[in-house]
């Protein structure tokens, strides 16, 4: 669930990408990069980290150019986050270019085996780079006609944007299941960014969202991007985006992501099998449990308070790539509000629960800070089934809803009780007028091979 930018026609188009990277770092915080174009070449810099620790000063008058994309990684396809940092840079029979990707491929492995049955050499384990090779193997004379021919042998989500020396191309997948959205710039130029958070930063404009299906290329020799249809669209939004990843003033789809999420704290309370219980306050797990407890307490008329503390200098906790990393942050990031909570009735709201060991974490720690009752609340469906386009859940069996049932989870997390919000009442709290991916609620994988 990487951050892809795209800045086009901008004096400052490295500084606007670190930016527009910088607001949407909580898609990911492995590892950043950028890659600029001038004077026919291209210039790339990339290193984990944070993007305010890896574009320092020195490091954006390198990235020189009026054209620059951006990557922040989650890894969710490869391993290292150095060597499988983005942009992913290389040169071939027409010159440079640079790749950026948001998502997964689901034909990684085919398309890659039969790559290197022909000869060719990976340097990553990143599904990116099969782009890479697609292309650079055409015997089409321009690179929108090779960026063509390698489309149609790479299924799966994606967001891709291609930079060459002197042009952009940002493609989104027919599904549309990662967001990707365009503006302009009131400095000048264009950008695209997997959120519209970053817009509001780099004192942007919405235009519209990327089709899906669509390719968008920014040359010169155009005022506007020129827009070709590649594929047609069969819209497949993805609902976690709603649910977790996407950041709170964000509008996917031209819906605002917190109103979402105060809807489905409004659904969980009307629909709550145990509307009836009395507690003393309703308690979110921040930050991304908070629009959702907002809707619940408004909804049932029960106190909103901020029984635990987040410390915002840890990252976010799902998104780690290890369970021993996941486990200390989880202690180092959320702290009880001891005198708020001793001797209550805690109605806790939290966004999901995928493993389930931060929730058990969760409970534990505001039971031993004196809370009474510990009721757990979720503001979307059960997670059952491993997403394959880009959410890191690729080992069935590390879902703990697929090994349990909602008792036996409320047993193993300690909750008093626990109750989750039902796939139609996902559905319905974020818009019924659209068919969105819940494959990792309902199993239905719908983009096949």
């Amino acid at each position: 669930m990487c951050a892809i930018v795209g800045i086009y026609g901008n004096n400052n188009a490295a500084r606007l990408a670190s930016v527009a990277l910088f607001a949407m770092q909580h898609r990911g915080q492995e590892a950043t990069g950028i890659s600029s174009s001038c004077d026919g070449k291209i210039y790339t810099k990339k290193d984990s980290g944070l993007v305010s620790e890896v574009f320092t000063d020195e490091a954006l008058q390198y990235l020189k150019g009026n054209m620059a994309i951006g990557h922040n990684r989650y890894s969710t396809a490869g391993s290292d986050s150095i060597l499988d940092a983005q942009p992913v840079f290389a040169k071939y029979k027409l010159g440079e270019m640079s790749i950026v990707h948001n998502g997964n491929l689901i034909n990684k492995e085919e398309v890659r085996n039969e790559l290197i049955d022909k000869g060719a050499i990976f340097q990553t384990g990143m599904d990116t780079e099969n782009l890479i090779h697609l292309i650079a193997k055409s015997s089409k004379d321009r690179l929108r006609d090779r960026i063509k021919e390698a489309l149609n042998k790479t299924v799966g989500a994606y967001c891709f944007i291609v930079q060459s020396r002197s042009k952009q191309f940002v493609i989104r997948d027919r599904y549309g299941i990662r967001p990707l959205s365009l503006g302009k710039l009131k400095s000048g130029g264009y950008i695209v960014a997997s959120e519209t958070c970053a817009f509001d930063l780099v004192d942007a404009d919405f235009i519209r969202d990327v089709n899906p299906g669509e390719m968008l290329i920014f040359s010169e020799n155009n005022e506007k991007p020129e827009s070709i249809q590649l594929f047609e669209p069969e819209y497949r939004p993805c609902a976690f985006e709603y649910v977790y990843f996407a950041r709170p003033d964000s509008v996917i789809d031209g819906k605002n992501v917190y109103i979402t999420r105060e809807n489905m704290g409004k659904t969980l309370a009307k629909n709550d099998a145990n509307k009836d219980l009395k507690v003393d306050m309703v308690v979110p797990v921040p930050d991304s449990g908070v629009p959702a407890a907002l809707g619940y307490a408004a909804q049932s008329g029960v106190p909103f308070e901020l029984g635990i503390i987040r410390n915002h200098y840890v990252g976010r906790t799902f998104i780690e790539p290890t369970q021993e990393m996941r486990n200390l942050k989880v202690r180092m990031k959320l702290s009880p509000m001891k005198s708020l909570i001793a001797g209550k009735s805690l109605l806790v709201i939290d966004d999901s629960i995928v493993r389930g060991t931060t929730s058990k974490r969760i409970v534990k720690m505001l039971k031993d800070a004196g809370a009474k009752e510990v009721h757990f609340r979720v503001a979307s469906p059960e997670i059952k089934f491993p997403c394959y386009y880009g959410i890191d859940t690729p080992n069935q069996e590390e879902l703990i809803s697929f090994k349990m049932t909602k008792e036996e989870v409320c047993k193993y997390i300690e909750a008093d009780s626990l109750e989750y919000l039902s796939i139609e009442d996902l559905r319905n709290s974020i818009g019924a007028d659209r068919n969105y991916a819940l494959e990792s609620f309902d199993g239905d994988y719908f983009v096949t091979k």
